[in-house]
Formats: C-alpha cells, structure tokens, sequence
C-alpha cells in the first residue's frame, strides 16, 4: 500500500483534510464520534504507525507550531487569515509538522498575556497572523524563547522574521493599471495607521500618483475602518473617476454603496481592490484585484520557522512574496461609451 495521506483519510471518513488534521493533532472544534472514526480509520489506513517509527529514526520528529491569530481579525464569516491559517494546516502535513491555532483575544493582547500553548510548552515554534500591538510584541520577545515568525506584518525592530506580500509594488502596479486605462482622479479607500500593509499599499498608490505629477485630494484619502475594525466607509462629496481600495471588502463595501446612489461600477466608476477575496456570502462583486499569493506566503512562514527550530542562526529576516494582477469586470477602459 502506497503513502496514506490525510486527504486519504477525510475521503474515506467523509469530512474534509482540515477536520482530519484537527482531529489528529488533538484541536478543539470536532466531535467525539467523528474523532473516534477518523482515528479508527488513521489506524486501519496505517497512517498513525508510520511517523512514530520511521521519523524518529531519522531524528525528524512531529514539530508543532503554534498559529496566533488576533480576535480582530475574526468574524462569523470566514476571514482572510482564517483561510490562510487552513492552507497552512494543509501544507504542514508535507513538512512533517502539525498547527496549533490559538485565538488572541483582546483582553490578552491588551494585559501581555502569553498564549495557552507557549505557557503549556505545546509549540516548538510560533507563527503569528495578523498585526498585533507593539507592546505584546515587546512582552513575547521578553518571555517567548522559541522560535517567532510574522505573517503578512512586518516590524523592523520588533517583528523582523517575516513573511509579507509586496504590498508597496502590488498597490503600484494596481495604481499603475488604472493610469494605463486613461483614469488620473483617484482615491485611495483604506485607514493608513491602522496596519503596516493599509500603510504600504497607499505608499505604493501614492508613488505612482508622483510620478504622473497627479495630486492626491484630501477628500480622497477616505478611512474605511473605525478603531474596533468594522468597516465603516464615508463616500466624499466630488467622487474620483476611479477609488483604489485596500482589500477586497473595502471594494465590495463601497461599490454596494455606490450602487445605492443609483452609480453603476464600472460604467460611471471604476474600482479596484487587493488581496484577491471575499468572504463566502459576500456579493460577488468582480473586482479587479492584485491577488495574494497566500498558499506561498504559510509555506515560506513554515520554512522559516521549522529551520529556526532546526538551527537557531537560520531563517532569519524579511521575505516577500509576489502576486500578481486578476482583471475582472470592475474597470472600465477610459472614455468608453457609457
């Protein structure tokens, strides 16, 4: 018999990879039966004698790393790092490593309170999703002594081993494609000081507002976000012939609210977003968009963690991970009959 994976299992079972995972590494979140048929079935597949005794030989044991994302960040719908935090779920079982997801909740970050599998010596590594406040960022390099890397947030000084997208290019790029399309009144939909990537995309659309000698209206620097992270957006009086949006959500959120105004998109304006996604139940809304190269950003996240772990003078450092461009229908070529 050939090498039983988990995707393996969850077809046999009937549940998907990830609730294999779960239950296999011990996580919250699956029932008692159908862990019980999924450890029944790992074991009659052969899946859970094989790592006990051929990894250990070879002085490759089962790693696990801790995954911390912020209770910002959630919602009852699935977000951005959620899928992330599944695709890396995905991608350990290759890397011979298992993930561990703890939610930070907003009492803990705000009073320094250490994460549950670092204080129970669960994780041999951590990976942290999402910006999180300097402060704790601060009391983890005081207390934490394993291994610590950041994904999709970068600090220079705190939070320095990292993995983030070209968020500055990718912006540019998105600006850049708007320029090619004949637009140059545009605003830029995003809160600046709420995270280092709103920050870098608008430096990126700010570069390319430069160099084509085009000033950006106050008005048009619109937030998106109150101080709790609901999106919240405020339309300008003079609208831009194009607004550059941050995300996704912030592009689907305004575009419903144009088209509440009776403004059709792309026909009277044009939008763009970032990241590639919506979450499951929001209006597809076909939105131009610089896509996240999510599935490379865990792997490279893992990497170098598990080498830190391995040896604590490698992967070291910032990385950067390139998307790339998705025309869809929410552009339309300048000066088209409308």
């Amino acid at each position: 018999m050939g090498k039983v994976r988990m995707a393996d299992i969850a077809k046999h079972v009937g549940v998907s990879t990830v609730t294999v995972h779960n239950a296999l590494s011990g996580q919250k979140g699956v029932s008692d039966e159908v862990r019980s048929r999924i450890l029944q079935a790992a074991d009659e597949m052969g899946y859970l004698q094989r790592p006990a005794a051929s990894l250990k030989a070879k002085g490759k044991g089962l790693k696990n790393i801790g995954v911390i994302i912020s209770e910002k960040y959630l919602a009852e719908y699935t977000t951005f790092y959620w899928k992330m935090y599944q695709e890396m779920a995905l991608i350990a079982t290759d890397k011979n490593c298992a993930v561990l997801v703890e939610i930070l909740k907003h009492s803990s970050e705000d009073h320094s309170i250490m994460p549950r599998i670092v204080e129970e010596h669960k994780a041999e590594g951590l990976i942290v999703l999402g910006e999180i406040s300097r402060e704790y960022i601060r009391s983890m390099k005081e207390r934490i002594d394993i291994p610590v890397v950041f994904l999709d947030f970068y600090d220079k000084e705190l939070a320095n081993d990292a993995v983030i997208t070209d968020n500055f290019y990718g912006m540019y790029l998105m600006t850049e494609y708007l320029f090619e399309k004949g637009f140059r009144n545009m605003a830029y939909v995003g809160s600046i000081h709420a995270t280092s990537s709103i920050m870098d995309r608008y430096c990126g659309f700010y570069k390319a507002l430069l160099e084509h000698g085009v000033e950006l209206r106050p008005e048009w620097l619109i937030e998106d976000r109150d101080q709790i992270g609901q999106m919240t957006i405020l339309l300008p009086e003079r609208l831009p012939e194009a607004f550059v949006c941050n995300c996704d959500l912030a592009a689907g959120t305004l575009i419903m609210q144009l088209e509440e105004r009776g403004i059709k998109v792309p026909e009277d304006i044009s939008v763009v977003g970032f990241d590639n996604y919506l979450y499951p139940g929001f209006p597809d809304k076909k939105i131009t968009s610089y896509e996240v190269n999510t599935r490379a950003m865990v792997k490279v996240a893992l990497d170098k963690v598990l080498k830190q772990i391995r040896n604590s003078d490698r992967g070291h450092g910032l990385d950067i991970v390139s998307g790339h461009i998705v025309e869809k229908q929410s552009v339309r070529q300048h000066g088209s009959i409308q």
